[in-house]
């Protein structure tokens, strides 16, 4: 199930306030859009954690043996340029990008746009696809 909810001009939640219905919500995957939209999602079924995991372990090989960057999965979240905060199924970001972060910045969402994502799509997964795509596309461009 995929959810988007509008919230403007009611409520522009902060990034702590964010975080906080993540952290309250662990049973379900929250993002949200540059324009202030909460996307909720809820935990995958095994076909789609199988296909995950089968990625996520094909794309670690190939990390490990060219040692080029870090490999992230669905559980981290990165802050896009234009503001949004989303977490694709998988994403590789270079060394040399990963080394301009601070500390600090390691530790939260990430702020930078991957080099590399992927989205697996499912029948529930459509406009989360486009959606995150567009995003991505607009950042890149």
């Amino acid at each position: 199930m995929v959810l988007t909810v509008n919230l403007q001009p009611i409520l522009e939640l902060t990034d702590d306030e964010f975080e906080q219905i993540c952290d309250n919500n662990r049973d379900l995957k929250f993002e949200r859009t540059a324009k202030g939209c909460l996307v909720i999602m809820s935990l995958t079924g095994g076909d789609t954690g199988e296909r995950n995991a089968e990625l996520n372990g094909q794309l670690w090989l190939w990390n490990r043996q060219f040692r080029l960057g870090h490999l992230y999965d669905s559980s981290t979240g990165f802050r896009l340029p234009n503001g949004a905060i989303r977490s694709p199924d998988a994403a590789w970001v270079s060394q040399a990008r990963w080394e301009t972060l601070t500390p600090g910045q390691r530790q939260k969402w990430v702020p930078l746009c991957p080099d590399f994502v992927v989205e697996l799509k499912s029948a529930n997964s459509t406009i989360t696809l486009d959606f995150f795509g567009q995003e991505i596309l607009e950042t890149i461009a």
